[in-house]
């Protein structure tokens, strides 16, 4: 929201009172004097105007997890143990998870309380690529590579991949790098060579790697400097 319509949408304050707040430098925002009626804010925001706490911001939360296997990615199952209930209960309170990972597949989780950073980590429309580790049953051919890069045709959802890019690392290994997140994507395009895959973990999000230190089932908060690269 911005800066002018928050403060317009206070009982206290008019359009011209608000206006002279920004001009005479009374408003802060986040510990920083504020004159432009367009900045944005939000719930995690800091604001003051002379010194008096309008919004004191909520606590803004990035945690990196390593998924095992045999949880789900959700908030809550009536069957199955979730992601959630890998992390502390104070911690669990408003996080969302950014990028969902099958029941089976291990690897790099992320979970904040931001929608509007975590919709930029995974929309395809930012063209951040997730890689992925992928095993398979039967041995990979060269000939995957332009396939993967050409996309494939997905008839349930009537939509061709975006290109992928797949790097061969051994007769049944390959390193993936996709920029969305259909169902069952990577399954689906290996099924296309009837080719089925029997591991699959999740190295990266965007510019965000998977702490080699953290063992399956382990989390630990994201850096400010991991925050600020998406």
């Amino acid at each position: 929201m911005r800066l002018d319509r928050f403060l317009g949408n206070l009982p206290r304050y008019n359009r011209l009172q608000v206006r002279l707040l920004l001009v005479e430098r009374r408003v802060r925002v986040d510990g920083r004097v504020v004159t432009d009626p367009r900045h944005e804010v939000r719930v995690f925001s800091h604001i003051e105007v002379d010194a008096e706490v309008l919004q004191a911001g909520r606590p803004a939360c990035y945690l990196m997890l390593h998924k095992p296997t045999g949880c789900v990615s959700a908030t809550q199952d009536p069957q199955h143990p979730t992601v959630l209930d890998l992390l502390p209960p104070p911690l669990r309170e408003d996080l969302h998870i950014a990028g969902r990972l099958d029941y089976n597949t291990t690897g790099l989780m992320i979970l904040t309380n931001d929608g509007q950073w975590s919709r930029r980590l995974t929309q395809p429309s930012t063209k951040l690529p997730k890689y992925y580790l992928v095993e398979t049953e039967d041995e990979i051919g060269a000939h995957y590579i332009e396939k993967f890069r050409q996309g494939f045709y997905f008839a349930f959802e009537d939509l061709t991949t975006l290109p992928a890019e797949l790097t061969l690392l051994g007769p049944r290994q390959a390193r993936l790098g996709i920029v969305e997140g259909r169902y069952h994507q990577v399954k689906r395009m290996f099924g296309h060579f009837d080719n089925k895959v029997v591991g699959l973990h999740r190295e990266s999000m965007g510019p965000i790697r998977l702490d080699p230190t953290l063992a399956p089932g382990e989390y630990r908060l994201l850096t400010e400097q991991e925050v600020a690269l998406v």
